[in-house]
């Protein structure tokens, strides 16, 4: 890591509070239908950011709905209790996968290198399947991290080990910054 990389990132928050909107129509129905919900992305996400220090302060299980997926996150980025959202699932190329779709208007910039590193860590484990991701991350204008992240409980312990939990609150510091 270069010096300058160092600086930044002890001056990022230690701690952040994170909102976790996880994609998925089944889990949504059984939730609806008041079955028990399995739901071991999501389990893995909350696990993993408190073990971090983190705080969740809100997890909601949505449809594959573009306006409802909208909805959600629009709602975690309008609380001032979160300063990071991961969306979970609906990222792959099938019809019903809109998380991108539904997320990406919400960004004021956009950071490419997520879904790039994101891909070539998935190769490295996966092999070329990993060209059918499109995760996505960036800044919202509240000054808050949006990632959208795959389903799979393989693609989460990844993307939070190598990517959002070294990275999240260097993201915050400089979307934060005054001009």
């Amino acid at each position: 890591m270069s010096e300058t990389a160092r600086k930044h990132k002890s001056k990022a928050p230690r701690r952040l509070n994170f909102a976790v909107v996880v994609c998925s129509s089944s889990r949504y129905q059984d939730l609806k239908e008041k079955k028990q919900v399995d739901d071991p992305s999501g389990d893995l996400i909350v696990e993993t950011l408190k073990r971090a220090g983190h705080g969740v302060v809100l997890r909601e299980i949505v449809p594959d709905d573009k306006v409802l997926i909208g909805k959600h996150v629009g709602k975690a980025l309008g609380s001032k209790e979160v300063d990071a959202t991961i969306v979970c699932g609906g990222t792959g190329i099938s019809p019903r996968d809109v998380t991108i779709e539904a997320v990406r208007p919400m960004l004021v910039k956009t950071l490419p290198g997520f879904g790039e590193l994101f891909r070539r860590l998935s190769f490295n484990e996966i092999g070329s399947p990993a060209v059918l991701t499109r995760a996505l991350a960036g800044v919202a204008d509240q000054g808050k991290a949006v990632f959208c992240i795959p389903g799979s409980p393989q693609a989460v312990k990844l993307v939070l080990k190598k990517l959002i939990l070294p990275e999240a609150a260097h993201i915050l510091k400089h979307a934060r910054e005054k001009q």
